[in-house]
């Protein structure tokens, strides 16, 4: 059998497997396999292009192998040669045109998911509980003395002592912190924390009637005094963290088809190594 047959028995092989989509995400992780997509990719023969096409089609609608497939060295270079190449057959080219666009989105898809995750973060701050908790309420502090990163580090410390808080949030540019607490929990327990580091003095802002807001120190007695000592002795983590666990994922147990990819990962790596003698950049 001479090499040519040998080379599109292999990418007929492959193309096979890219189908199932079981196959995918396994054929793309191969050290071997992706290379040698694109390896034929720059072969001579058109039939053996586009079948490596077709197999490179099935294994981007993986949307987790595209950003893998688009960084593969080589990928993008050999798919812009067959689009542009002359000898190449319409449809050749039209299939080459689908899957670079396919790829060349994975990338913005990547930053628009990376830039949406940021700005979630950056409007949540600290959130440790899901907003579904209904048991729950606002508290909106005004903290003298919080004046930078050292005095809100402080301040976080404080408030994570406390068994009830859910969240917080700050505002630096107004020394204010927005406190989401259990409705169990007094918001003296709050300022009580806050006046202990010694450097910051919490009060509580509430909105009046009118709609405008009023600042109210927060009383300390004797009992509240007491709070603090229990809370500070608390440093595990708090019981009013957890949440329900979301059923985890056996992967040991995953199931795959009857002569798919696990009876075909032999084949696979005797591919790649057919590749390796057949051919070179």
């Amino acid at each position: 059998m001479s090499a040519e047959l040998d080379a599109l028995t292999v990418v007929n092989q492959l193309r096979d497997l890219a189908a199932d989509p079981l196959n995918r995400r396994a054929i793309v992780e191969d050290q071997g396999c992706l290379p040698g997509l694109i390896l034929f990719l720059d072969h001579p023969n058109p039939q053996i292009v586009y079948s490596a096409l077709l197999a490179v089609r099935y294994l981007a609608e993986c949307r987790a192998n595209r950003e893998k497939m688009k960084s593969e060295l080589g990928m993008m270079l050999s798919l812009q040669n067959v689009m542009q190449k002359s000898t190449s057959p319409g449809e050749t080219k039209l299939l080459a045109s689908e899957i670079y666009e396919i790829l060349q989105a994975a990338g913005k898809e990547e930053a628009e998911k990376a830039e949406a995750a940021a700005s979630s973060c950056r409007r949540k701050a600290h959130f440790f509980l899901g907003s579904n908790n209904k048991r729950a309420k606002i508290v909106v502090l005004h903290i003298d003395g919080l004046d930078d990163s050292t005095r809100r580090s402080l301040c976080e410390e404080a408030l994570l002592k406390i068994r009830g808080v859910i969240s917080f949030t700050f505002q630096m540019a107004v020394k204010r912190c927005v406190v989401r607490i259990r409705s169990d929990l007094k918001a003296d327990a709050l300022g009580t924390a806050i006046n202990s580091t010694k450097v910051m003095k919490a009060q509580q802002i509430v909105k009046t009637d009118d709609g405008g807001e009023l600042i109210v120190p927060f009383q300390v007695d004797s009992e509240e005094e007491e709070v603090v000592v229990v809370v500070e002795e608390n440093t595990d983590i708090p019981d009013y963290l957890p949440e329900e666990e979301s059923p985890s994922e056996e992967h040991d147990k995953a199931v795959t088809r009857v002569g798919s990819i696990t009876d075909g990962m032999g084949w696979l790596s005797t591919a790649a190594n057919f590749l390796t003698r057949s051919f070179y950049w």
